[in-house]
């Protein structure tokens, strides 16, 4: 029935048109939740998160035109193009009263299309200081957090890693998409280096891989095997909320060589979840890291320095396992989702005020 409709008492709908799992859809999945505490917050969803107070398609229409009482518009958020689109069809097409918040999450400059959807926006919110500068204009900064209730450290890393059933003593993970954008050959060709010189140590790579990357894949696999690593540098596949956190909790380290990210979520979690991170300058990976303290900084597609970065934590397991603990402690202070809900919650007060 129209009453029990999660939209009828929202006064944000969070949209997510986007059927493959990728790191906008990672965002919504984690920000939604703890937005609920505070705010009623429904969703609009076709990448099936699971989300609590997720509605139809055609909620939209029983409830659209009827804001909850003492509002005047509920708020559309967006952050792709094309969801913010649907939302100014039902405003200026169907006339439903729509306020709209758009998140940029990417380090470009988009064409006039783009610039003229998302220009539309009551209120843009950029996650990068690099992102808004290619905007025309944004409302705020906000960086993404990391939901340290979600993701949090075992006592025991070595203990954690023996659970996995692989070689060693202490794990080293790459996790995204397999694809060449996020510089999983270059993960692939350090650790064929490194790993040789260091029987401790077995890596993992977690992620999709489409198959218009299918050969990207099959050629990182012949280098493993021609460096005779087959045991010792393992394809995990595309993993569920569940497994990702449990990997985190396994690995000493997390590697994020991507060449581009539009924000790049990963070494938080893995900070979270008590690994030190080794990163390029992609996204916001050096807002992230505090070289020598919970991590490195590498320039972007430069494997020489990513070899020399990770050379002495793999010689210092005692040291990468303390700078794992500073991670943990780093994201707790600087990067929880809490900040992040905060600073969103801001801009919406700010929207909603407007007459």
């Amino acid at each position: 029935m129209s009453s029990t409709s999660p939209l009828r008492d929202a006064t944000v709908l969070v949209v997510n048109l986007h059927r493959r799992f990728a790191g906008v859809s990672a965002t919504i999945l984690a920000l939604v939740p703890v937005q609920q505490r505070s705010r009623s917050v429904a969703v609009l969803d076709r990448g099936a998160l699971g989300l609590a107070g997720t509605i139809r398609w055609l909620d939209l229409l029983r409830h659209g035109w009827s804001p909850p009482a003492g509002t005047r518009r509920r708020i559309w958020h967006a952050r792709r193009a094309g969801d913010l689109l649907l939302g100014l069809v039902l405003r200026y097409l169907l006339f439903q009263p729509w306020s709209f918040v758009y998140t940029s999450p990417s380090p470009r400059r988009h064409g006039l299309t783009w610039r003229g959807i998302v220009g539309r926006a009551d209120a843009i919110i950029a996650v990068t200081e690099r992102a808004a500068s290619f905007l025309d204009r944004h409302d705020a900064v906000i960086g993404h957090g990391v939901d340290t209730d979600a993701f949090v450290p075992p006592v025991d890393k070595r203990a954690a890693w023996r659970e996995s059933g692989l070689p060693g003593r202490y794990g080293i993970g790459v996790f995204g998409r397999i694809r060449p954008n996020k510089g999983t050959h270059l993960f692939v060709d350090a650790m064929c280096r490194l790993l040789p010189r260091h029987p401790e140590f077995t890596a993992v790579i977690s992620g999709l891989c489409l198959p218009s990357d299918r050969s990207y894949r099959e050629d990182l696999e012949r280098r493993i095997a021609a460096a005779g690593l087959s045991e010792r540098i393992v394809f995990l596949g595309d993993l569920d909320g569940a497994q990702i956190k449990l990997w985190y909790r396994r690995v000493a380290l997390c590697v994020s060589p991507s060449l581009s990210e539009g924000f790049g979520l990963t070494p938080l979690e893995a900070m979270a979840s008590g690994a030190a991170a080794v990163t390029s300058r992609a996204g916001a990976y050096e807002q992230m890291i505090v070289p020598g303290v919970n991590g490195t900084i590498v320039d972007t597609g430069d494997l020489e320095q990513l070899v020399a970065a990770l050379e002495p934590l793999l010689a210092d397991p005692e040291r990468l396992l303390a700078l794992g603990a500073n991670a943990r402690r780093l994201a707790l202070e600087r990067h929880s989702i809490r900040g992040e809900v905060a600073g969103i919650e801001a801009v919406y007060e700010r929207v909603l005020a407007r007459r």
